[in-house]
């Protein structure tokens, strides 16, 4: 291993037991720094502290004109500064030689929520069936869309998590913080059915996850997603969607539905009120289709 590989290992141990961060978090700054590492390689840079100004702006332009998306190169440069704070605070740098970077602006997405009529028939395509592995997914969709939840939520649920008389759930979040959602009756309903009738059938080890696959084990976010891709195909939604899909439908029809926005960031577990406050303008989106629709003299 050489020198600058050893310093981002450092860097992502860091990451991992001083900052507790998810695994799949470390694992998207790993490969970005693998990626500056690369360059750096051919640039036979060894060590971070070789690392100049002048060199990070060659990176940044190599990211820029390499075909990756604004907010893939705002990603990828926020890693970086990162990892070289980091470093100056180990004493392996004089100075940030990243600190003069701006960050390129990335355009303001709105995230793609669902109908609430094409939601309902997402998540009742296979209400009826009795089906062991059906009676799971129609739990999940369910689960998802009451909750809000993100899909590593819900995969890593347990059983002792669920407060069925209270009709709430404890969901575990980013940065191991914990929220307490409220579970629609619908919802409440379709998991006591899934856990009376189908997870002991499913259980095959001693596991207190809710959600599992054939084999008994926990559920993996690959499965989960097939699973809202194949309720998808049966309500025959002509929209792509994924688990994400339902955690923007979720909070987009409570905003649409008057909720504040402030409960609503509650309940997404964001850590800030400006990351929820984009619902506000899909919701205006949405208001302005409608208006341009129906209203007689907003056509030309």
């Amino acid at each position: 291993m050489t020198v600058l590989r050893r310093e981002i290992s450092d860097y992502l141990s860091h990451l991992k037991i001083e900052r507790n961060l998810s695994l799949n978090t470390i694992g998207a700054y790993s490969r970005d720094l693998n990626r500056l590492a690369l360059f750096l390689e051919d640039a036979a840079i060894g060590s971070v502290e070789h690392v100049s100004p002048e060199l990070m702006v060659a990176y940044q332009s190599h990211l820029a004109t390499g075909g990756f998306s604004r907010s893939t190169v705002q990603r990828h440069l926020a890693a970086c500064r990162s990892f070289l704070k980091f470093c100056v605070s180990e004493g392996l740098l004089p100075a940030d030689p990243a600190a003069h970077l701006s960050l390129p602006k990335s355009g303001q997405r709105l995230p793609k929520a669902l109908s609430v009529v094409d939601t309902t028939a997402l998540v009742e395509a296979l209400a009826t069936s009795e089906d062991i592995l059906d009676m799971r997914d129609y739990a999940l969709m369910e689960f998802l869309y009451a909750t809000g939840s993100r899909i590593s939520e819900a995969v890593n649920l347990e059983i002792d998590h669920i407060d069925v008389q209270e009709g709430s759930v404890r969901l575990l979040g980013k940065g191991n913080k914990t929220r307490v959602v409220p579970l629609g009756s619908r919802a409440v309903s379709a998991l006591e059915r899934y856990l009376v009738r189908s997870r002991p059938s499913l259980l095959k080890v001693s596991t207190f996850h809710v959600f599992l696959n054939r084999k008994g084990e926990p559920l993996s976010r690959q499965s989960a997603f097939k699973a809202v891709q194949r309720c998808r195909e049966i309500a025959h939604i002509a929209a792509e969607v994924s688990p994400h899909t339902l955690r923007h439908s979720f909070a987009t029809h409570l905003m649409e539905g008057g909720a504040d926005v402030r409960v609503v960031q509650e309940l997404l577990g964001h850590a800030s009120v400006a990351t929820t406050q984009i619902y506000t303008l899909v919701t205006a989106q949405r208001l302005r289709e409608v208006y341009a629709t129906a209203h007689p003299r907003a056509r030309r």
